[in-house]
């Protein structure tokens, strides 16, 4: 009886120790869904030059295209295309049917979207510019009295916080097994 008692606690012990080291491993990602248009979506009498001021494209996000199927497309076309709202040859069709489509941001690179449908030409297209995100902020090392870098500033990240959490998980095993 207690063998297996000691063999379930380290079983419990090791997947508990197992899921909190993958979550402190696994790095931060976020993807922005950028609504084209806000809450004018895609449609006639916006201007998308303006909606896309000031706004960071990067790599991973998404532009979610809102609009009347009937009325609309999302074709996705080469800069000079672009530019003299020409939909006769596009890079890709966006258009799924439904109204509601979406553009993966997968590639840093120049995005040129637009209506093939004629309303290009009263301003509805879209370009884009995909960069790479930026790399995570770094913390600036614990500086003792003198300072200079505490050498123990790093192993306190690497090891402290895991050999807390995993602690933890030790005692609530105990508690809930007596």
């Amino acid at each position: 009886m207690a063998t297996r008692v000691c063999g379930l606690i380290s079983g419990r012990l090791l997947a508990v120790a197992a899921v909190v080291l993958v979550m402190l491993m696994v790095p931060e990602v976020s993807a922005t869904k950028w609504t084209v248009g806000g809450n004018k979506f895609w449609n006639t009498n916006v201007n998308y030059t303006i909606w896309a001021e000031g706004k960071q494209f990067y790599n991973g996000d998404w532009l979610y295209f809102v609009y009347d199927r009937n009325q609309n497309n999302v074709l996705e076309v080469n800069k000079t295309d672009y530019e003299s709202c020409n939909a006769d040859h596009p890079l890709h069709n966006w258009t799924r049917g439904a109204g509601r489509d979406v553009v993966p941001l997968n590639e840093t690179r120049n995005y040129y979207i637009i209506s093939g449908k004629g309303f290009c030409y009263g301003g509805m297209k879209l370009a884009v510019h995909v960069r790479n995100p930026p790399p995570p902020p770094t913390s600036s090392p614990v500086k003792d009295k003198s300072g200079s870098p505490s050498p123990y500033s790093s192993l306190r990240s690497q090891y402290v916080l895991p050999a807390v959490l995993i602690i933890g998980a030790v005692w609530d095993a105990f508690v809930h097994l007596w």
